[in-house]
């Protein structure tokens, strides 16, 4: 199975990070997490890209703040798929990293998830990998009626107790 990447471009955004480890560990995908800076470290941060594809990486996430260049840092250092996942910061409320990660140039795309917006990036990821591997897309499968389920669950709890 492919492996997906998690760049962080500082270690504050380990919480976000770990909800996307959770969510790819549920799914029994394998995975990196890294801190490499756009701006502090960007040879390492071009290297680690460049590396992605023989590495057998499928895609990868970037979670930064600010100005949340990491994406695309790493995105013009590979044709695999980025996902970025704007940082939510004291200043702007994480609108700020929104707009840079959306604001990619023409011909460098980095998919942007929410602000703080883990868990999708996760199952995106896991998603561009499950285009080839079928017991991966059988637990997205199943994710997707255990959230069902519970929704209807809580129907019914909220009309039996209104």
């Amino acid at each position: 199975m492919k492996k997906v990447a998690i760049i962080m471009g500082s270690a504050s955004d380990k919480e976000v990070a770990a909800v996307a480890v959770e969510t790819l560990k549920a799914l029994g995908v394998p995975y990196t997490v890294r801190v490499l800076s756009a701006h502090r470290t960007p040879e390492e941060a071009t290297e680690f890209a460049k590396s992605l594809e023989k590495e057998n990486y499928g895609a990868a996430i970037t979670i930064a703040g600010k100005a949340a260049h990491l994406g695309g840092v790493v995105a013009a250092n590979t044709l695999l798929p980025v996902i970025g996942i704007p940082v939510k910061g004291s200043d702007l409320g994480g609108l700020d990293a929104l707009l840079s990660t959306v604001q990619m140039p023409p011909g460098i795309p980095v998919a942007s998830m929410a602000i703080n917006g883990a868990r999708n990036a996760a199952l995106f990821a896991a998603e561009i990998i499950a285009v080839e591997d079928t017991e991966l897309r059988e637990k997205l499968e199943k994710d997707r009626i255990r959230m069902k389920e519970s929704v209807l669950e809580a129907d019914k709890e909220i009309e039996e107790s209104l």
